[in-house]
C-alpha cells in the first residue's frame, strides 16, 4: 500500500460560526472512525491557527532556529490526514469524505518513496 497526504490550507476553511464548527466535528470524527475501521488510517490532525511557529534552517551550514513562519504567505497549512491505501483513486475517495465532513476542499498528494539506507 502507499501513503497519501490529504490536507487543506487554513484559508480554504472560510468564515463560519462556532456553532457551525461544532456541528462539523462529529462528521469529521465519523470519517476518521471509518478510516480506522477500514485499516487505512495513519494520522489526522488540525494545526493550531494561533500557535507558535518555529523554523529550523541549516542552509548556512549552521542550524538556526527562529520564530516563524519562514516565508510570509497568504496561505498556510491548516490540517492533514495520512492514509495508507492501494491507489490514488482510493485516496481521493477518502479526501472526498473528509471534504464533505469538514465543509471545505482537500488536496491529495502521494508520499515519495523512502530512500533505502544501508
Amino acid at each position: 500500500m502507499t501513503e497519501y497526504l490529504i490536507y487543506f490550507n487554513q484559508q480554504w476553511v472560510g468564515d463560519h460560526t462556532e456553532e457551525w464548527f461544532r456541528g462539523r466535528a462529529p462528521l469529521a470524527m465519523g470519517v476518521i472512525n471509518e478510516m480506522k475501521a477500514a485499516g487505512v488510517y495513519v494520522f489526522a490532525g488540525g494545526l493550531e491557527e494561533d500557535g507558535p511557529v518555529h523554523v529550523a534552517d541549516a542552509t548556512s551550514g549552521t542550524v538556526m532556529v527562529t520564530d516563524g513562519p519562514y516565508v510570509e504567505s497568504k496561505e498556510y497549512l491548516g490540517g492533514l490526514t495520512v492514509v495508507d491505501v492501494p491507489d490514488a483513486e482510493t485516496a481521493t475517495m477518502w479526501a472526498g469524505k473528509v471534504a464533505e465532513a469538514c465543509g471545505w476542499p482537500q488536496e491529495v498528494r502521494r508520499f515519495g518513496a523512502q530512500p533505502q539506507v544501508e
